[in-house]
């Protein structure tokens, strides 16, 4: 009787996972239950941008305004018949979130929403179409005449660390953050001197691309005649490869341009490797001494 019990069991867990791998297409989530998780294959990290670029909705007037925007992570932790469990990761913080999954022609309706009142705290209108999240984000705060709307577009995306992760070393690396104005003289063709007022900014060097501080002892011999970007890169990629979601719009921007970046959390130290501290405090302690080299770049 209780090999008859095993080898059933055996056939529902085999029927189960067969009924899974069916999951793929999102029309065919809605319809698809395993143990009350419907939605199991969406568990994860959903990655993308917000754009700051807000439409400013008054009177029934739209106007788009701004320019920037942040690199975000939402994570589903878990989604039970309707309710939806995760956190969202945004710029450093890192807030739980919850809300609601309803089926509607062929697609997903979340409706997400961030603990607190404050304007940095709202409300996620998402839609799952095609294998991407796409929709808004605006904030429980505001006059109700003028609704603020930041624009969502994520796409399911797994974290994995690995050492080998570096930045492209085709990748201009340029602090626009830090731009400083310096003063140029110029000489037209009759020696009369003009004076133009140039924005500079700090920049990389290639030295950059050939350590890598999460596989190799570094020395100060080898970082000694570094820039201070250059240290600040080596050793923030470190914290990159864990998953680390930077404050720092600069430290963001530099690990958005590589494919394997993916903010998870906004503390990784547990996850730091003896090699990676030992090189983290060299390279903290180099950059108190080393400088930096701006150039001009035309903007």
């Amino acid at each position: 009787m209780k090999k008859i019990v095993l080898l059933t069991l055996a056939m529902l867990m085999l029927i189960a996972c067969k009924d899974e791998k069916k999951l793929r297409k999102p029309e065919m989530i809605a319809y698809h239950e395993i143990n009350n998780e419907p939605y199991k294959p969406l568990y994860g990290y959903w990655t993308g941008y917000r754009s700051d670029d807000y439409e400013s909705i008054a009177e029934g007037d739209t106007t788009k305004v701004g320019e920037e925007g942040l690199t975000i992570s939402l994570k589903i932790n878990r989604i039970v018949k309707d309710k939806v469990y995760g956190v969202s990761i945004v710029g450093g913080d890192v807030k739980p979130i919850e809300g609601t999954c309803t089926p509607s022609n062929r697609k997903l309706i979340f409706n997400l929403r961030e603990p607190g009142t404050m304007d940095d705290a709202g409300l996620y209108e998402l839609q799952l179409k095609n294998d991407t999240l796409r929709g808004y984000w605006k904030p429980y705060t505001g006059d109700e005449t003028r609704v603020m709307v930041k624009k969502i577009e994520l796409v399911q995306k797994h974290f994995k660390y690995s050492p080998n992760y570096m930045i492209d070393s085709d990748t201009e690396l340029v602090d626009w953050t830090e731009g400083k104005q310096h003063d140029t003289i110029y000489k037209d063709e009759e020696g009369n001197e003009e004076k133009v007022v140039e924005e500079i900014y700090r920049s990389a060097s290639d030295e950059v691309f050939k350590y890598n501080a999460s596989k190799q002892v570094l020395t100060e011999e080898m970082l000694k005649n570094l820039r201070k970007i250059d240290l600040e890169i080596l050793r923030n990629t470190v914290f990159a490869r864990h998953g680390y979601s930077f404050k720092r719009s600069n430290l963001r921007s530099f690990f958005e341009m590589t494919d394997w970046y993916v903010p998870v959390s906004n503390n990784v130290d547990k996850q730091l490797s003896a090699l990676e501290k030992k090189n983290i405090a060299l390279l903290k302690r180099m950059e108190q001494y080393a400088e930096d080299h701006y150039e001009s770049f035309g903007r």
